[in-house]
């Protein structure tokens, strides 16, 4: 399952009703970020609106549902008894195959048939040509910028260690029950002193340093059981501020299940999810995947709470390892381009114990 599929296959499938398209997730991010004009085009044209319905399916794919907009039902547009048509489905196919190559080429240009000449909407505004292939093995700009930023975090740790060792060693006051310290025990790496018995409470609750979070021993999480990651590439999608690199799909899948003794209400059902995440497929990036391997072993990828998006409770959410769900729209639509965004994940496991060997 794990094993690489061709770009061809991952692009577009029959869904499992007939309203429905199994499309690449990357392919509908990209018509829903950038290709949006020809989305509204589609549905201008067909009478059609396309939704995604669920995240997840096998090979990295999105489940898209075809139903008619509102104005046209009455129409009867494209529906006969509830059942998309053939030259609709086909047409939405189509939409997304293009949308494909435009990926590959890295050129944005009409993707719903040759418009006329004064017919506006159904192109997309060109974008400067991006790297060739032959650029693979070059280390883009970005990354050695994270490799400065990550050099530059580690030195000021070591410093911020060295100097919080030191005034460790001088101070009679325990920071957990901010008295004095009683059976003083200090920790090896960092140098921190505490109460003896405030220490056991603490590494009870997370086997870190009270003070500066430092990891003892191997942390284990309480992410649900019997949950998989699967890893699959692309190479010829490229991501932005990673230009020269494929992608790499990271697919999360959790089944249903009930709340065990370690999570907050024991007994109670939760719901499964799917979650899909993306990395550049460079050195940088692989490194960073092999990470999240070792977190996802370690339970710490999930965990169940409160969706921070949603509000719901009883939930599988993130567990504070941030993940670029979106290919596109920057930071603030958790997608590329990020130039620190591979030296802060890196960070956030770090706090969880996850280093590279």
């Amino acid at each position: 399952m794990g094993s690489q599929v061709s770009s061809d296959e991952m692009s577009v499938r029959a869904g499992q009703g007939s309203d429905e398209v199994l499309v690449s997730q990357a392919v509908w991010d990209y018509l829903a970020a950038a290709g949006r004009p020809w989305l509204i085009d589609f549905e201008h044209k067909q009478g059609m609106s396309a939704g995604i319905i669920r995240r997840g399916e096998r090979g990295g794919c999105c489940a898209v549902r075809l139903q008619p907009v509102e104005s046209f039902r009455t129409a009867g547009a494209a529906v006969m008894d509830g059942t998309i048509s053939s030259e609709t489905r086909k047409a939405f196919i189509d939409l997304c195959r293009c949308a494909r190559k435009e990926m590959r080429k890295r050129v944005l240009l009409p993707c719903t048939g040759a418009p006329d000449a004064n017919e506006e909407g159904s192109m997309l505004q060109s974008q400067p040509p991006q790297p060739r292939r032959s650029q693979r093995f070059r280390k883009p700009a970005d990354e050695e910028a994270c490799a400065v930023l990550h050099e530059a975090a580690q030195k000021k740790d070591l410093e911020s260690g060295l100097a919080s060792r030191s005034e460790g060693q001088d101070n009679s006051t325990c920071s957990v029950c901010m008295g004095d310290i009683v059976e003083r025990a200090t920790l090896e790496k960092c140098g921190h002193s505490f109460c003896r018995t405030c220490l056991d409470q603490a590494f009870k609750v997370k086997k870190a340093c009270p003070m500066c979070r430092l990891v003892y021993g191997q942390m284990i999480g309480n992410q649900p059981a019997y949950g998989t990651m699967v890893v699959e590439r692309d190479p010829d999608l490229e991501i932005p501020g990673h230009e020269g690199y494929g992608c790499i799909y990271i697919i999360y899948h959790f089944p249903p299940g009930l709340q065990t003794p370690e999570h907050p209400n024991p007994g109670v059902r939760y719901p499964g999810t799917d979650r899909v995440a993306y990395l550049p497929d460079s050195p940088e990036g692989n490194r960073v995947l092999g990470l999240l391997r070792r977190a996802f072993e370690q339970r710490l990828i999930f965990t169940i709470g409160t969706s921070m998006t949603t509000g719901m409770q009883n939930v599988i959410t993130w567990n504070d390892i941030h993940h670029k769900t979106s290919i596109w729209g920057g930071p603030c639509c958790f997608g590329y381009p990020d130039p620190t965004y591979l030296v802060r994940v890196t960070e956030e496991l770090r706090e969880k114990g996850i280093t590279a060997d």
